[in-house]
Formats: C-alpha cells, structure tokens, sequence
C-alpha cells in the first residue's frame, strides 16, 4: 500500500490543522463575545442602539462638498430595562455567536477528518445540514428578536414621556449574507452525501 496515498503530506496536514485551529479559535472568541453582550444586556446602564428614521445632522449640512448628512443610529442608555427586552436583545447577540460555533464545530471536525482521510464519515452530513440549518435560522431570528427589542425600548421612551419622534417605532433589517452561508453550507453537506454514496458504491465493487 502507498503511504502517500494513504496519509496527508506534511504540508497538507499542517495547513489543515491551522484551519482547525483557527475554527476553534474563532468558536471561542464567539463565545466570550457573547459572553461579554449578556453582562453588557443585564448590566446598568444598559446601552441600546436605535435606529433613527434620517435625523439632520445639523453640524454638517452646511459644510461644503456635503451634499447631505444624516444619523441613522442613536446609543441610548437605561439605568433599567425589564427583563423580557434584556433576553431579547441577548438573543439578538446570542444566536449568531451559536451559529458560528455549530460551524467553528462542523470546521474543526471536518479539519480532523481530512487530516485522517475519512472526509466521508457518516457524521459530517449531519454536522454540515446542522451548521447550514443554525445559518439560515439565526440569520432571521436574530434580527427578529432585536427589532421587537427595540420597538418595546422606543415604548417604554413613549411612555416616560419622551420625544421618540425620529426613531422607528419597529425595523426588521434581513442580513441575507448568513442565508446565503447557510445555503452553500447545505450545498456542501449535499456533495459529500453523494461523496458518500459514491464510496460505499465503490467499496462494494472491491
């Protein structure tokens, strides 16, 4: 038997294991980011971002050369906030940083696997139809879950008494880039399905 055939060269097995690495780092720093927007979320003051429908900035509208300038986000902070808008704002932070560690997982182990040469086990269809479905689902629900945040934080601005002219009483905003990961995820996952069935075809032949 060909040992060539049979393992990885030093490079391949090196460059592989940095991208194992590296999913394995960036899965961390998710979490601690995470991490650090929850103790942000219940903490006090609570920062929020909101977003503003197109307010003047009047410091440049007459500047020359500025044809127009505009704020479309206003940090606002709450010495309180209930809890039912901090665990959706949390959500908001949470669920991107748990996709991306469904997929730093689905990275690192397909890394491990190349390095073995058993790119086709059984596993990394479902850990890839995973990481493809935790794309698509938190790339809607993440943005859901932060505009009803903010539209009950424009609310409770409303109810205080203050002018919440200006800002959007509810904006869904769609990042379609993590959809977009997620379908070519699942593309992926599909190739090596049929990558799988092709080798037991093949291992029956033998």
């Amino acid at each position: 038997m060909d040992n060539r055939s049979a393992h990885p060269s030093l490079s391949e097995a090196v460059a592989l294991g940095l991208v194992a690495t590296g999913a394995v780092s960036i899965g961390v720093a998710s979490v601690f980011g995470a991490v650090g927007a929850g103790i942000e979320i219940f903490g006090s003051p609570v920062p929020v971002s909101l977003p503003v429908d197109g307010a003047q900035m009047a410091s440049l509208s007459d500047a020359d050369g500025i044809a127009a300038a505009e704020y479309t986000q206003s940090v606002v902070s709450f010495e309180s906030l209930d809890a039912g808008t901090r665990w959706l704002l949390l959500a908001e932070a949470a669920l991107p940083a748990l996709a991306t560690v469904i997929v730093c997982a689905s990275l690192w182990w397909l890394g491990l696997s190349l390095i073995r040469q058993r790119a086709f086990r059984r596993s990394m269809v479902p850990m890839l139809a995973t990481a493809a479905l935790a794309l698509i689902v938190t790339g809607m629900t993440g943005p859901l879950f932060g505009a009803i945040a903010r539209a009950q934080v424009v609310e409770q601005l409303a109810a205080s008494g203050a002018d919440t002219e200006g800002f959007w009483m509810f904006l869904y905003e769609l990042n379609p880039a993590s959809i977009g990961w997620g379908i070519a995820l699942a593309l992926v996952g599909t190739a090596f399905e049929v990558g799988q069935r092709l080798q037991r075809e093949t291992e029956g032949l033998v």
